[in-house]
């Protein structure tokens, strides 16, 4: 098998596929290398693929009618993603950008039916992943229609630490570039207050900022931060 089978042979998508089913899986992709800062795909285009993320880091987002932009997830590896065909959208709903050099397979958009035969379990794979992601969408409406910025903000950090965090000797590493920028527009709040708050935090020893890079040193503290007021007062 070439070694970049091996490499796609180990993911879970692809790991229950003979050596047969997987070289069929993957006869109409292309592995595309995408650099830093490339978009893989931008709202509003015709999807005419859909793509899965090999190594490397992706964001997502989308532009709001005011034109502001909204971060709505990261993409890690061992993603599905562009899978506008598989909700039964012509056109990408949102972007998908390089946040370090990545690597994608991509597959033409009518190619999804045939890998769906190749790999039965595709679309329980889609089927869970779809959920999960309108879980979090629904539980990042609440916070920005309840929540206090500082909440908001704590509880992304978590989410990412959780979705795509490294355990290291002092705490969880965000391993891929996270600006200030990009926390305001997840958080739907400004630059300065995201500032204001992870510089605060920092000098509590909750956090370790650098240039575009964000270490979680103390999960449980920040959690308090996530807390409801109430529950936060009355410790």
């Amino acid at each position: 098998m070439p070694p970049e089978l091996e490499l796609i042979a180990r993911l879970p998508l692809f790991s229950p596929l003979s050596d047969n089913e997987l070289e069929d899986a993957v006869a109409h992709a292309q592995q595309c290398d995408v650099l830093k800062g490339d978009f893989v795909f931008q709202q509003g285009e015709p999807a005419r693929h859909f793509f899965f993320l090999l190594g490397g880091h992706l964001q997502i987002s989308q532009l709001t009618a005011a034109g502001e932009r909204v971060v709505v997830r990261y993409v890690c590896a061992g993603e599905l993603f562009g899978i506008a065909r598989a909700m039964a959208l012509s056109h990408f709903p949102a972007s998908a950008v390089a946040v370090e050099n990545s690597s994608v397979l991509r597959w033409p958009s009518a190619q999804w039916e045939s890998l769906s035969r190749v790999c039965p379990h595709l679309n329980d794979h889609v089927v869970r992943a779809l959920g999960q992601r309108l879980q979090d969408a629904h539980q990042r409406i609440r916070e920005l229609s309840t929540e206090r910025v500082e909440q908001r903000l704590a509880h992304a950090l978590l989410r990412l630490a959780q979705h795509s965090g490294r355990s290291t000797g002092n705490g969880v590493s965000i391993d891929f570039p996270l600006s200030r920028q990009n926390l305001a527009e997840m958080t739907g709040t400004t630059l300065h207050t995201v500032s204001r708050l992870l510089s605060a935090w920092k000098e509590r020893g909750l956090l370790e900022l650098g240039r575009q890079h964000v270490a979680l040193l103390d999960l449980d503290g920040l959690a308090r931060y996530a807390e409801p007021p109430e529950t936060e007062h009355a410790q």
